[in-house]
């Protein structure tokens, strides 16, 4: 089910605009909500709404010593039993896969091995925190390896999303932080990819964003896939990093303001969601000094998105090096006549919740909401264009 008619969605933006005016919106639970509209320059729906929360986990704040065999890194455990139950189980897989057919084929300047110690809960330790503890994804050059984090989703179906994250990246030079969509080809040209990657190398305001893949079959760049941009916020500062991707590009944000939109090689197939802190030792990813680190660190993960189906991979195994993509479709949630409770966690004061920004017409009609005409008005024209 997507949502992605443009004139209906500049249809909505204008109406959540008048009823914002009019009125607060009530806060609702994700199962009062029919589907959900993003703002921004270019608003889309989606039909569900996940969040999940690191600002308040102290019972399960440990931070794993750095271990410095490559094999007794892969095999490390879990940092805590918050990763091995509901609701991390649910969703997210923590990795150990290396990179081994990287450095045979000469990508890699390092051995690198995921660790499942290097995925952590943490305390907070600012000045006045915002939270209690926060994830930690490490990266940390070793003696004889590079020793990296990575976990993915569990589900491989989100088709078209809204991703945000409350993060920072800190630390030595050399380093890779990432946000990315993924579907996997065992051709790399035909891999589809949206990528958010911090380059620690990189002035503390500079992110690439990308659309892959960005070399050609020849190994030429490609120009159009690739923008690196002046971002507004330093991402060693607490950001919320939005990417928004739909059918006809991928769009970026930093703390609300869009930085960067691609309509190149948009990807269009059901994909999975990763979050990694790597480093290869190339020339593109920095090459830290033995012993040093870098983290990326998150209070909150949020996603809007639609679902092509159920299809899942295994929890903490190494998904994105072994799944098959599924290829069957699940019936939609509802039928496109159905979006008559919109909600958006755009305009709620509380993160990580939802508001009714628009209900079904019939209680308008009734008298009973207090937006009166203004939203009666708004609610008339956004049912004649909104759905596709």
């Amino acid at each position: 089910m997507a949502f992605t008619n443009p004139r209906s969605c500049l249809l909505a933006g204008l109406a959540i605009t008048a009823l914002t005016k009019a009125a607060d919106f009530q806060e609702a639970s994700d199962n009062d909500c029919d589907c959900f509209v993003t703002n921004g320059t270019d608003p889309h729906y989606f039909t569900s709404h996940k969040f999940y929360d690191f600002r308040s986990l102290s019972e399960h704040a440990n931070v794993p010593d750095s271990i410095n065999n490559p094999e007794d890194s892969s095999s490390a455990p879990l940092a805590s039993d918050y990763f091995k139950k509901s609701p991390w189980t649910d969703q997210w897989g923590t990795q150990t896969w290396n990179n081994s057919g990287n450095i045979q084929e000469g990508e890699a300047k390092l051995f690198m091995v995921n660790s499942a110690s290097n995925v952590y809960i943490e305390k907070n330790r600012d000045p006045n925190p915002a939270s209690d503890t926060f994830l930690t994804l490490r990266t940390q050059r070793m003696d004889d390896f590079q020793s990296a984090a990575e976990f993915e989703s569990v589900p491989m179906s989100y088709h078209f999303l809204s991703a945000r994250i409350y993060a920072r990246t800190i630390g030595a030079k050399g380093a890779i932080a990432a946000m990315f969509t993924y579907r996997k080809s065992d051709d790399p040209n035909l891999v589809q990819e949206a990528d958010l990657e911090i380059r620690t190398i990189d002035p503390p305001d500079t992110i690439q964003y990308t659309n892959q893949p960005s070399f050609s079959r020849n190994g030429d760049t490609v120009a159009q896939a690739t923008q690196n941009v002046t971002v507004p916020r330093s991402w060693e500062e607490w950001s919320v990093h939005r990417v928004d991707w739909h059918p006809k590009a991928t769009t970026w944000y930093v703390d609300g303001q869009k930085v960067s939109q691609i309509a190149f090689q948009t990807p269009r197939d059901p994909a999975q969601v990763i979050f990694n802190m790597w480093s290869e030792g190339t020339a593109w990813t920095g090459n830290m000094t033995r012993g040093e680190a870098a983290y990326m660190q998150i209070q909150w993960i949020e996603l809007l998105y639609n679902s092509t189906g159920d299809a899942t991979t295994n929890s903490n195994s190494n998904v994105r090096h072994e799944l098959e993509h599924s290829t069957k479709l699940a019936k939609r949630k509802k039928d496109k006549d159905q979006c008559k409770s919109v909600c958006s966690v755009d305009e709620s004061h509380k993160i990580g919740t939802a508001v009714l920004v628009v209900n079904d017409a019939s209680s308008f009609l009734g008298g009973s909401s207090p937006l009166g005409l203004v939203a009666t008005f708004w609610i008339s024209l956004v049912a004649l264009f909104v759905m596709v």
